[in-house]
């Protein structure tokens, strides 16, 4: 469990009081919010489960810059992004020759730098957005690399069950849970088991709340470390907190899940 806790960390945004707050301190941002809060009321509307809304504003947000569809605000903070999330897998036990599947893949952050260290073929990345996916593929052809035969594939949910059993060693999740309700993340804890190679690992990271779990506008979600730990273990799976992860600038935590 983490050794510290910020602030921060039991500030329920959803709540009038902390909206208030929000106003008063940053009166600026109010014009943005008040449009994603039309939207988010339409695309509710529209969309039959949470999948289909999300995937609804990736579509919007990858219309306007593909790099802040993945929440880079620049080009500069999209490559330290995933420069970050390369290193620290690099460090904790990636290596090329490992099978790689990539939840959440975007237009390829991180997944660039693990399609150029991986040996051919052996980088998988999905999505539920097929706009963003286009931008993952312009994202090859400018870094040139075709050929390192990557796979990119859309998808409707996470059962995972067009893949092969125990294909991947390492499973990758930036920022996927952080935008997901709780019956998401369990489905795809209900499925990841089966393809995940022995010996493998699956990391994720997710907005941590230690006061009340919550959301802001179905688009970020907050959970409590316990929560995430417990929900795994229902599924056959060993859950840790990985506290080294916390000391770096991204705003999220992060989990690996490993076979019991």
């Amino acid at each position: 469990m983490p050794t510290s806790t910020p602030k921060n960390l039991t500030a329920n945004r959803a709540s009038l009081g902390h909206r208030v707050s929000y106003v008063l301190r940053h009166p600026g941002r109010v014009p943005r919010h008040v449009r994603r809060t039309v939207r988010d009321a339409w695309l509710r509307h529209r969309s039959p489960d949470h999948v289909a809304y999300y995937r609804a504003v990736m579509s919007s947000d990858t219309r306007r810059d593909p790099d802040a569809a993945v929440g880079s605000r620049s080009r500069e903070r999209w490559l330290a992004l995933g420069a970050m999330q390369f290193d620290y897998l690099r460090r904790h036990g990636l290596s090329p020759r490992h099978r790689m599947l990539e939840i959440g893949c975007g237009n390829l952050r991180a997944g660039w730098r693990f399609i150029d260290y991986l040996d051919p073929g052996n980088y998988h990345g999905v999505d539920i957005s097929p706009d963003i996916l286009f931008a993952a593929q312009e994202t090859l052809r400018t870094q040139e690399l075709q050929d390192r035969l990557p796979t990119l594939t859309p998808v409707r949910d996470l059962t995972l069950g067009f893949l092969p059993e125990g294909r991947f060693d390492v499973v990758h999740a930036h920022s996927v849970f952080s935008h997901s309700p709780l019956p998401v993340i369990e489905e795809c804890f209900a499925h990841v088991g089966r393809v995940l190679a022995p010996g493998g690992w699956f990391d994720f990271t997710f907005d941590r709340t230690e006061g009340e779990e919550h959301h802001v506008l179905h688009e970020d979600f907050y959970y409590r470390t316990e929560t995430l730990i417990a929900l795994a273990a229902e599924h056959g799976l060993a859950a840790r907190f990985m506290d080294d992860w916390e000391a770096l600038p991204h705003g999220q935590s992060k989990i690996r899940i490993t076979h019991r």
